[in-house]
Parts: C-alpha cells; structure tokens; sequence
C-alpha cells in the first residue's frame, strides 16, 4: 500500500507535468500561431491576385517548374508531404524546419496560378516542422518530441481553420488509426485552442458555414444518413485510388520530375479551358459555401477530384483536405435530393463524411461537423461518419497512416492479417486434399504435395492469398 509520501510526490510529478504540458503545448500554439496567420494571408492574397488576372493560370507550367527547383534546392525532392509528416511523428524522427517556408511558398504558388489543392495539409506540415524544431532546440527525449509534433500539428490546423476541437483529435488520431494518444490530448487542445484565439487576433477568422436546415432525426432521415454513408464510403475509396493512380502513372511516364509538372500544369490549363470556368481552381471554398446553400452541379465533384488529382500528382504544393470538403459537399448537394435530404444539410453531411471516410478520422469528423455548422443535425453526422469509416477500407490520403485496429472485428490489424492468412491456408489444404480424392477415384496418380498442384489449381481459381488481394493492400 502506498504510502501518504508517495501518493504526495507522485500527485506533485503529476500536476508539475501537466503544467509543463499545458506551457509548451500553449508556446507551440503561439509560434504556430503567427506562422500560420502568415500563411493564411499569404494564400489569401494568392488566391485574390489570381481572381483579379485570370492570365496567371497560364503562368502554371512556370511555377511547377519553380516548385521543384525549390525543393531541389533545399534537398527536398521526393518530400512526400503529410506522409512524411505522419511517418516522422509516428517514428520520432525530426521534421526538418525548411518544410516550412518551402510548403508556405510551393502552396502560394500553386494557388496563384490556378492549380486546384488545398492549404490544410500544408499547415500540417508548417506547424509540426515547427514544433520539431522546438523540440529539437530545448531537447526533449523522442517520446516528448512526438509529442510536440502532434502539437505542432493541431495548432497548424486550427490557426488555418479556425477548428480547435477538431484540429486536437485529428492530430492524436490520423497518425495510428484506431489507436488515440490520450496523453497528448491536453497539449495538442492547449496547442489548438491557443493558436486559434492568437491566428484570430491576427485577422484569421474561423471558418464556419452557420446553421443548416436540419430535417428531424426520424426513421427516414437515419435511413437517408446510412444511404449517404455508404456512398461517400464508396466515394472516398475511389478518391483515394484516383489520387494513387494519377501520381503513380505520372511518375511511370513521366520519371523527370520537371517535364512531369509541365505536362501536369498542361493538363490542368486543358481542363480549365474545356469546362469554361474557373470554378474547379484553387482551394474551391466558394464552390463549398454555394453547395452548403444548396447550389452544385451535378458533375461537379467528379471534375474537383480528377482537376486536384492532375495538380498534386504531377507536384504541385497544398493539401488535399478543402478539395476533398468540395468534393463531398457538391457530392452529398446532388444526392441528397434523391435521398428526400435538405439540399444543403445533405451537402455538409458529404462534407463532413467524405473527410472522415479519406482521413480514418471519425471522432474528428464529428467535432469538425459541431464546429462548421454549430451542432444541427449532430446525430445523423455522427451516423454518416461511423457509416462511412466503417465502409471506406483500409486506404486514404496519407497511406502512411498505420492501421491498428480493423475496422470490421475487434482485433488489431496486425492479428486480423494473420487470422485471415491462416483461413486463407487452410482453404488451401481442404482444396488440395478434394483434389486428391478426385484424382483416386479416377484412379489416376496422386502427385507429390511439395509439387504445389493443389495449390496451382486454386490459384487458377481466381482466389488470391491475403496480402495480396486488393481488399487488403493499405
């Protein structure tokens, strides 16, 4: 039994932790702050320079080319952006600081000549450069500086987005799924909230879209919310595999990175010019607030995803999550009607549930759903992100996340791989032994077991081991 000296003492370690907690996830909060308010104002001047002189989107090849000289330069090339991010923190390796100004720069570029990403996923990386730096400068042992990369992270989000509680659990949440790092909540929210209230001071006002019509949450509306669920689950998976496949046929064809962000920046002028409008451009935000009113094109989302697909495959600099709100937005406005959905709740309902179904973030979409549209219609956004979490498999944006869990049983992934490759084996064994029979009672030679017939008969069968089936593959 403890005695009232240790109980003490350990009371005392605890509180002085959390202290220290709370002032240097609260510093990271202020640093990240003033950086992404930069950043902020700087895409914002981008974007608004762009708007005024539709010329510059024929200045895209010219800045592809400079994106990459930059990042050659810096010896960056290959960086893989929110991956790489995700990866460092995951095996505490530093994050080196010039991501910062090279990701600031790439993206104002990107979007001052029109190419079609976001900014999110830079201010990911912007803020957790940042905090790595910091942990490198006053020493923390790697399990400390994780932690302040996470910081690094939420704060970076949620000076950017104005989304402090959504901006805290995605950085505990994105990095391992299914696996939450309680013990950097408090730093991460202290990090988030603080860097929110300062970037507001700085002239970043939070984004938010109000109150949207709600219908009751009825029989109807939960059976429409499962329906949507399901689709933007569909949806996301094949976002993702768009996304894999464009950058993996650029890199296939087009192996010099220079020629491969021309040849990029050419397509996207050609797509630009065949739609006749500037609407698929740039981050999309106006495309998302006409879309939460109710307003979208039907073949809206399928021409943001394959113009974002062109621009961030082929090298261009952003982030991928406010295409993917526009995406699912102009997704959910369009069927939302054939679902007897308001036009703009079904809207934010996509929104909301094709960023949890690409990111494996639920309990971050939901918050984020309370944050943007102040809490209406709650449950049926909590339902369409379990639905689609559940649905999307095991892919995503960032394939550097880790998969702890399995969506489907309560094993980790790890466990469920093997559970299924030893079923996977003994299919195996029950085929090759029915062979056998078959092959005595014809009275024929039973070939030696070490000669993989059986198994060279199953596979002509079309089953393939686990592993190596599509529905596995991360």
């Amino acid at each position: 039994m403890d005695t009232l000296h240790t109980l003490l003492h350990r009371a005392r370690r605890t509180y002085l932790d959390f202290l220290r907690w709370l002032v240097l996830g609260s510093a990271v909060g202020v640093v990240v702050a003033f950086a992404g308010a930069g950043f902020h104002h700087l895409t914002e001047y981008a974007r608004a320079i762009r708007l005024a002189n539709g010329w510059l989107l024929f200045l895209l090849p010219l800045a592809g080319l400079l994106i990459v000289a930059l990042y050659q330069f810096a010896g960056m090339y290959g960086d893989r952006g929110t991956n790489a991010v995700l990866l460092a923190v995951r095996e505490n390796e530093a994050i080196p600081l010039r991501i910062f100004p090279l990701i600031s720069v790439s993206t104002a570029l990107t979007h001052l000549t029109g190419g079609s990403s976001g900014r999110e996923g830079a201010a990911l990386q912007l803020g957790s450069s940042i905090a790595s730096f910091l942990g490198r400068k006053l020493r923390l042992p790697d399990k400390e500086a994780r932690v302040l990369a996470m910081c690094g992270m939420a704060a970076g989000f949620s000076a950017v987005f104005g989304t402090p509680l959504a901006s805290a659990v995605f950085a505990l949440e994105v990095v391992s799924v299914g696996a939450m790092h309680y013990a950097a909540l408090a730093p991460c929210m202290a990090a988030a909230l603080v860097a929110q209230q300062v970037a507001s001071w700085l002239g970043c006002g939070p984004v938010g879209f109000g109150l949207v019509q709600a219908p009751e949450t009825g029989w109807a509306a939960l059976a429409a919310g499962v329906v949507l669920g399901v689709l933007c689950g569909l949806l996301g998976w094949f976002e993702a595999v768009v996304f894999r496949t464009v950058h993996h046929l650029y890199e296939k064809k087009l192996p010099n990175p220079y020629l491969r962000v021309a040849a990029g920046a050419v397509l996207v002028i050609g797509m630009t010019l065949l739609l006749g409008t500037r609407d698929y451009n740039g981050a999309g935000m106006d495309g998302i607030i006409r879309a939460v009113a109710g307003q979208a094109l039907p073949w809206a989302f399928a021409c943001k995803l394959l113009m974002t697909a062109l621009t961030l495959g082929a090298g261009f600099k952003g982030g991928e999550i406010v295409p993917t709100f526009f995406i699912g937005a102009t997704f959910g406005c369009t069927v939302g009607a054939w679902l007897g959905l308001p036009a703009g709740f079904a809207a934010a309902l996509g929104m909301v549930g094709l960023f949890c179904a690409v990111t494996n973030a639920p309990l971050a979409s939901i918050l984020l759903a309370y944050e943007l549209f102040g809490g209406a219609g709650l449950p049926l956004f909590a339902l369409v992100c379990a639905v689609t979490y559940r649905l999307s498999g095991y892919g995503g944006l960032y394939g550097a996340q880790q998969i702890i869990y399995s969506k489907e049983t309560v094993l980790t992934r790890e466990d469920e791989e093997a559970e299924e490759a030893a079923e996977y084996e003994a299919r195996v064994e029950k085929r090759a032994e029915q062979v056998k029979e078959s092959l005595r009672a014809k009275g024929l030679a039973v070939p030696d077991p070490e000669d993989g017939m059986a198994e060279r008969q199953l596979d002509g069968e079309g089953e393939e081991a686990p592993g190596r089936g599509p529905a596995l593959r991360r």
